[in-house]
């Protein structure tokens, strides 16, 4: 196990899935200068080991993330100076979270608020407790949200939803949340960690490559891009051309699981 922030941030892996524990169970695992400051080196190193293929976000103790640590904000907020770096803190984690470049999965449970669903945002898939609670209440607090976190809002659960939800600051439950968008799955509380290690474990047998090109196509796409590029052309010859395809390819043809490396 990996740990960052004083042990606020655990890392463990688990064959090709790694599981990127928020560790403050007392404080509902509000999340503090030293953890947001610590997330882009620890993502950055995960990403350079491809033996990971996918990565699980989740809280301990029973729930997700609370939001930042409001007992640090007399500090982090004490000026204009001081806001403007701790905003940028914010948005280079929730930004590395984003830019993993294979999959990642929130495990939500109990109170995903805040920054906390920010930080579910980030992630690829979020899958859900069905008595967890999320909400963006900024609002409540006379704050905003990053533009990327805002963005990233809106691309989940769309404008108008977006609208209602920062400027009511409502909690949804997570079957609300689940007809809303904001979640992918729910499941019933004592199934939900099985659940998502049976989600990474299907993508963690797959084409490590196909999919991670797949993420940076949509993100690509996600920007208004309509037309191919060299590089996206590039990427799907490098595909045809790989040891992934030619494994697939005679697995297939051998009517058996492909065993990509």
């Amino acid at each position: 196990m990996e740990t960052e922030a004083d042990g606020a941030l655990q890392l463990n892996r688990d064959t090709n899935v790694a599981i990127l524990t928020l560790n403050r169970p007392s404080q509902r695992n509000a999340v503090n200068s030293a953890m947001w400051r610590a997330l882009p080196g620890l993502l950055s190193r995960l990403a350079d080991n491809r033996a990971v293929r996918v990565l699980i976000v989740r809280g301990a103790g029973g729930n997700f993330a609370s939001g930042a640590d409001i007992s640090e904000f007399p500090t982090l907020l004490r000026d204009r100076a001081s806001a403007l770096a701790y905003g940028a803190l914010l948005s280079n984690a929730t930004d590395a979270l984003a830019g993993w470049p294979g999959p990642v999965i929130a495990e939500i449970e109990g109170y995903c608020i805040g920054a906390g669903l920010a930080i579910a945002l980030a992630c690829d898939l979020r899958i859900a407790a069905s008595d967890a609670r999320l909400g963006a209440p900024p609002a409540k607090l006379g704050l905003i949200y990053s533009l990327g976190d805002t963005r990233r809002l809106m691309d989940a659960v769309g404008p108008s939803t977006a609208k209602a939800m920062l400027f009511t600051a409502a909690l949804h439950v997570a079957p609300e949340a689940l007809r809303l968008g904001l979640v992918d799955e729910v499941h019933p509380a004592p199934a939900l960690a099985a659940a998502v290690r049976a989600k990474a474990m299907t993508m963690a047998s797959l084409s490590s490559g196909s999919i991670r090109h797949a993420k940076a196509l949509l993100a690509i796409l996600s920007t208004g891009a309509r037309e191919e590029t060299e590089e996206t052309r590039g990427w799907f010859a490098d595909a045809a051309t790989g040891d992934d395809f030619a494994e697939g390819l005679a697995a297939y043809t051998a009517r058996r699981a492909p065993a990509f490396r």
